[in-house]
C-alpha cells in the first residue's frame, strides 16, 4: 500500500480546531502558547500551508478539550450524526418527529 503524504490538513480539521480556539477567546499566539508553539506556526496550520507531525496536531487537539481517535469507517456516519446532534441538540433531525437515537439520553427518564 502506497501512502501519500498532505499537503495539508484536511480542511474540516482546521476549521474545527480554529472554531474550538475562537470559541475559548483565544488568540492565534495565547493556542501556540500553550502548545509551545510560536504563533506563526499555529497560523500556518490554520491556513493549510503547515502540515504539523503527529504529536504536535495531537498537543494542539488536547489544549483545546478534543482527542483524535481511530474509527472504523463503516462508522464514520454514525459518529458523525452523534456529533451534529451533540451540538445542534435543537437542531435534531429527530426534534420534528418526537424521536430521539439510540445512543441519546432521555431527560424525562433521568429526572424519575
Amino acid at each position: 500500500m502506497k501512502t501519500t503524504r498532505l499537503h495539508s490538513l484536511p480542511e474540516a480539521m482546521r476549521i474545527e480546531l480554529k472554531e474550538a480556539r475562537k470559541s475559548r477567546g483565544w488568540s492565534q499566539a495565547e493556542l501556540g502558547r500553550r502548545a509551545g508553539l510560536p504563533q506563526m506556526h499555529i497560523s500556518g496550520i490554520e491556513s493549510g500551508k503547515i502540515v504539523p507531525r503527529y504529536d504536535t496536531l495531537l498537543d494542539l487537539v488536547r489544549v483545546v478539550d478534543r482527542d483524535l481517535l481511530l474509527v472504523p469507517r463503516a462508522l464514520v456516519p454514525a459518529v458523525q450524526a452523534v456529533i451534529h446532534d451533540h451540538r445542534n441538540p435543537e437542531g435534531s433531525r429527530y426534534a420534528d418527529e418526537g424521536e430521539q437515537p439510540l445512543y441519546a439520553t432521555d431527560a424525562r427518564h433521568d429526572e424519575d
